[in-house]
């Protein structure tokens, strides 16, 4: 989450109009994450949240990813669930972007998330991919092989700015993963953004999962890749093996991985290490002026990738422990 937009209190309280929400009491702006501009809003019957969509979510993909929530939250996840307005509607325009306003959830996201947690929240993308399978829509990954592809030519020209011989390494490493990626793996609805400030919790349990706006159709076992990245590793770099393998019981509690699923994870981990150093590195060279928002550091992933070319297979994360 992140405010990029600012938004005026007439036209504010023209949208809040087509709603029965109350009379708005405040309005404050999200600065955490990268995308969209987010804020939370208090009306007098109660709280939730208010975005707008910024210039990398495409209009067109906005009917999926509300329809998703939909679905989940009647299938019984807990996750944010669209208001609707008078007219049924829960898309429409505010400040000149695409804006809707969700349910709040209750809950904190980990700072430090501890074992107990990698297992519940393996449990609960296990519970989201089983919830997910009945949704009608699709929509392709756009952060995949060819998006990487994009992204890499993107900052070819100053990615050595950050590191010496980075872009070099990454193109290396696309070339290996778009010579090795799997062709068939089970999947369906995956989150694709599961880290840490997107996860809700009460004590050790998932209180609801939130921000669903990279949701696609995709490999599941690459889903549990994108967690393994972003929960399994502490902050001066080091894998937490411990954390992995409560991670994966949590998610082969729900949803076990084929044979093929399994084998495949090394790999995919490197392939979600590369997406987020790629889309990381792109917001460093591409900082927007003034925005309320606070740029990640890309070589944290280059750090994870050269940790998973080390991975001597699935039981490094945890994959095949009795």
């Amino acid at each position: 989450m992140a405010v990029y937009t600012d938004v005026d209190d007439d036209a504010l309280a023209a949208f809040l109009a087509e709603y029965d929400l109350g009379e708005m009491l405040s309005l404050k702006g999200i600065a955490e994450g990268v995308e969209n501009s987010n804020f939370l809003l208090e009306t007098t019957r109660g709280r939730f949240i208010l975005t707008l969509f910024e210039k990398r979510v495409a209009e067109a993909d906005l009917p999926f990813f509300i329809g998703l929530m939909d679905h989940l939250a009647l299938s019984g996840l807990s996750c944010p669930t669209p208001i609707h307005g008078r007219d049924r509607k829960a898309l429409r325009q505010l400040a000149g972007r695409p804006a809707v306003i969700v349910s709040f959830l209750t809950g904190m996201w980990p700072r430090k998330p501890n074992v107990a947690q990698c297992g519940s929240v393996g449990a609960a993308l296990a519970g989201l991919h089983l919830s997910g399978a009945g949704f009608a829509l699709k929509r392709t990954n756009a952060l995949s092989l060819p998006g990487w592809r994009r992204l890499a030519a993107d900052c070819r020209d100053r990615a050595d700015s950050v590191r010496p011989g980075l872009a070099a390494e990454i193109d290396a490493e696309l070339a290996f993963l778009e010579a090795n990626w799997p062709a068939a793996l089970p999947g369906g609805v995956i989150h694709a953004d599961l880290f840490p400030d997107n996860v809700f919790f009460i004590g050790d349990d998932v209180s609801g999962l939130i921000d669903f706006y990279f949701a696609c159709n995709d490999f599941y076992a690459y889903d549990l890749a994108i967690c393994l990245n972003a929960w399994c590793f502490e902050p001066d770099g080091a894998f937490n093996a411990t954390k992995a393998l409560a991670l994966s019981r949590g998610y082969l509690g729900g949803r076990p991985l084929s044979e093929a699923e399994a084998a495949a994870i090394p790999l995919l981990c490197r392939g979600a290490a590369l997406r987020f150093l790629l889309t990381r590195l792109y917001d460093w060279l591409n900082q927007v002026p003034g925005a309320l928002v606070r740029p990640k550091d890309p070589l944290e992933y280059l750090s994870k990738l050269r940790f998973h070319r080390t991975a001597e297979g699935p039981g490094t994360y945890g994959i095949g422990h009795d």
